[in-house]
């Protein structure tokens, strides 16, 4: 039903209930709302009189208040007469929210979304309201397939910590990209002086007298909206005969509850934020093995009948029917021969043909199941590789590498070695492993080929020139474009043990700074954006370490440390 903004009271036409829009301005739509309880009572089911008319409850029900309350639901003007019935006026800006069902047809991801990343790409809107309705600003969130990274991007936005992992390494290369190059609202600290307030001003009250610390344990300043209900208004204690629309709205706003939104809280526009300092950890190389009579019965029955170097032979099948796989296509070391090879740190022997038909020799150092492939391994595989009549390429395998191992294979003169990723579907064993045939299980990624260039104020340059590409059917290292480089990261400071991003550079075809770019506008030059997307770092001050370190990381995800002294 319509009130209009004259008091006339109608219907609303059919067509007016298909467009909205035709309804005339000022004017409160409403449902007259029924006013009984069922059960009879002999102070509840009395007659009640307004305007000389005594309305009766059908039987066996009473009034949803008292007598006052029904005549203080008079003064407010929420009574109408349907029929030969006393109603409730129940306006639709009473409650202007409700309640999420178990459908939610508003999460599919639109073509005014953001553009999909990944194969299969959560919609934020999912995770979004799951991470609302389960946790508050500062708690931790774990999710254990990262994908796109959805899951830390959502809870980024909304104030909470966490954790993702994936076995991809290209997962974790998008993730880390979107989410350094987010941007974020600034929502308002309740514990701040600016949340003080808003909030101040949403209560009518005087805040708190108290040093803020910008706790976001302590939430966000929320938008309410009034829940206006029939209880609140039959015992408001300022509405009384006479008053005016406005005065009657002021005195119900006064008293209604409220309700808090809490995926609505109060932003600053004038601030931008971006994600804050987070990490990007590999694979221990340390695992704790449990004493055997901790062990349930089953798995010790388990481990007496597996045969010793499982995982060794399982890798060396792998490894002879894929080869080794550069990032050209038709440049693959393939085996002509590759068997076990009962060595200190060799696992397996074998040869392969290069581009001039000449045949080869290799030697296969295999990292740990359960570990990093640290540059100790590289060292001493090197070491036996060479004893004897020798070999003439090394083929380091591993999951995950210590940053050190590039500088280390480096070392050994005539020996290349090829520091081999292994693709983690591998760690699943035969039993679980996708027959790839010739699959990119087994990948090298080449060397950065870096300039270090210092200026004449004394400051330090930085360029990629590329990668070097070893390739397998001539035996040469080349120098190959930036094209397969999507990223590369500098550490300005670099300690020797942990690598802090401080210069950062996306060099891939995608530009992930755009939106932080718009939000920005003129507080940041045009040379400055550009420079995020240059194979030439910024000028930086010598480091007081006297190192610097360069990773770089291509589309698959692969990515290679390497220290210089500067």
């Amino acid at each position: 039903m319509l009130e209009l903004p004259n008091g006339e009271v109608r219907r609303a036409t059919a067509v007016e209930i298909i467009d909205p829009t035709l309804i005339p301005l000022g004017t409160r739509r409403f449902m007259a709302g029924d006013l009984s309880s069922s059960g009879a009572s002999e102070a509840g089911s009395k007659p009640f009189e307004l305007n000389g008319i005594a309305y009766q409850l059908p039987a066996n029900t009473h009034w949803k208040t008292h007598e006052p309350g029904l005549r203080t639901l008079a003064n407010a003007n929420r009574l109408i007469q349907v029929g030969q019935r006393l109603r409730y006026r129940r306006y639709e800006d009473d409650f202007s929210v409700a309640p999420y069902t178990e459908i939610w047809s508003d999460t599919v991801i639109s073509g005014y979304s953001d553009a999909k990343i990944y194969v299969v790409q959560t919609s934020t809107k999912v995770i979004e309201r799951c991470l609302l309705m389960t946790t508050d600003p500062g708690d931790l969130v774990l999710d254990i397939t990262c994908g796109s990274g959805t899951t830390a991007y959502v809870a980024e936005q909304w104030g909470r910590r966490w954790i993702t992992c994936d076995t991809s390494r290209v997962a974790l290369a998008l993730a880390r990209t979107r989410i350094m190059s987010a941007k974020f609202p600034y929502h308002l600290l309740s514990d701040s002086p600016e949340g003080l307030r808003r909030e101040a001003e949403i209560t009518g009250k005087l805040p708190p007298n108290y040093a803020t610390e910008n706790d976001i344990r302590k939430g966000f300043v929320y938008k309410r909206v009034p829940h206006i209900t029939l209880k609140s208004i039959a015992n408001n204690p300022d509405i009384r005969e006479g008053m005016s629309r406005e005065e009657i709205d002021k005195a119900i706003a006064k008293h209604a509850e409220t309700e808090t939104l809490y995926d609505q809280p109060y932003e600053d526009a004038k601030r931008i934020r971006v994600a804050g300092p987070f990490t990007v950890e590999s694979l221990s190389p340390h695992r704790i093995v449990a004493a055997d009579e901790e062990l349930p019965e089953s798995v010790r029955e388990g481990a007496r009948d597996c045969p010793a170097g499982r995982f060794e032979t399982m890798i060396l099948d792998n490894l002879r029917k894929a080869g080794v796989q550069n990032r050209i296509k038709n440049e693959r070391l393939k085996f002509d021969r590759l068997e076990s090879y009962a060595g200190t740190w060799l696992n397996g022997e074998g040869t392969y043909t290069d581009g001039e038909g000449k045949s080869r020799r290799v030697a296969i150092s295999i990292g740990p199941e359960h570990g990093t492939v640290g540059p100790d391994q590289v060292k001493e595989a090197a070491k036996e590789a060479v004893q004897g009549i020798g070999f003439d390429v090394l083929v380091i395998c591993g999951f995950a590498f210590d940053p050190h191992v590039s500088e280390e294979a480096k070392r050994y003169g005539n020996l290349t070695v090829l520091i081999t990723r292994m693709n983690p579907d591998l760690a699943m064993g035969d039993e679980l492993l996708k027959k790839t045939g010739a699959g990119n299980l087994f990948m090298v990624f080449g060397e950065p080929d870096v300039k270090i260039t210092r200026q004449k104020d004394g400051r330090i340059a930085v360029e990629i020139r590329g990668v070097d590409v070893y390739d397998p059917t001539t035996g040469q290292i080349r120098s190959a474009s930036t094209d397969d480089i999507a990223c590369w990261f500098i550490d300005t400071e670099y300690n020797g043990e942990s690598f802090f991003v401080r210069h950062a550079y996306f060099t891939g075809a995608d530009k992930p700074y755009e939106k932080l770019k718009r939000a920005l506008r003129a507080d940041v030059d045009e040379t400055a954006w550009s420079s995020l997307y240059s194979t030439v770092s910024r000028p930086f001050d010598p480091p007081s370490t006297g190192k610097i370190a360069v990773k770089v990381i291509n589309h698959y995800g692969d990515e290679v440390l390497k220290v210089y002294q500067v």
